[in-house]
């Protein structure tokens, strides 16, 4: 998974490296917000998230925050998937301090916190049923390009905008002790245990996504 995450940073390292050899149409002075929705959120994890972005000449600021995010455990590994687990993050939220490496490419620390709750496959996702109840702490980088597909426009499709980003959250730490919870499973019909889980891809701190929104 690590081999992935270089990969697809070259890749937007390549095409940062094309850009700068473009001159930008817009002002690398010109504040902008930015209100941006993923999209990975209601497509893959059947939740909702949204983003603000404040730019500055050099420096990016955000905040980002996600409801209701739905994490299947056979998507986890064979653990999460032979104890019959899946998880709700109830939200997930965190800032982000960036650079600006020219107009549309940017670098930021990000650190993040996710409020998971656990349930049997299949059983409603309500919180009398949830097993536990626990949050993460995720701190990492996102490499994030800002791409304006109308920028010429003299009208109001001029601030449309499309970014696609790769993150890397490192989870530092979580609200169960060492880390993992220990319970009778109803299903498997024995005491069963279980990590918390990374926040990004198979169990990974590698976070893919693609957000679009509007700057102003």
């Amino acid at each position: 998974m690590s081999k992935l995450f270089f990969t697809l940073c070259l890749y937007l390292s390549s095409v940062y490296v094309a850009k700068a050899q473009q001159p930008d149409t817009l002002s690398a002075s010109q504040n902008r917000f930015s209100i941006l929705f993923g999209l990975n959120q209601p497509i893959v994890l059947r939740g909702f998230n949204f983003e603000v972005n404040y730019s500055t000449n050099k420096w990016i600021f955000d905040y980002s925050h996600g409801i209701g995010l739905h994490v299947d455990g056979n998507t986890l590994g064979d653990s999460y998937e032979k104890q019959q687990l899946d998880f709700r993050i109830s939200h997930s939220a965190g800032f982000g301090i960036g650079y600006r490496l020219t107009e549309s490419f940017n670098i930021r620390f990000e650190p993040k916190v996710h409020f998971y709750e656990t349930y049997y496959t299949g059983d409603a996702q309500k919180s009398p049923n949830s097993l536990a109840d626990f949050t993460t702490y995720t701190l990492g980088i996102g490499a994030y390009y800002n791409w304006l597909p109308f920028e010429n426009r003299e009208n109001w499709l001029k601030g449309i905008t499309v970014v696609p980003s790769v993150r890397y959250w490192q989870k530092i730490d979580s609200t169960l002790p060492n880390n993992e919870f220990s319970y009778f499973n109803t299903r498997t019909n024995a005491t069963e245990r279980f990590k918390a889980p990374n926040i990004g891809i198979a169990n990974s701190p590698v976070v893919l996504n693609i957000s679009v929104g509007y700057s102003f």
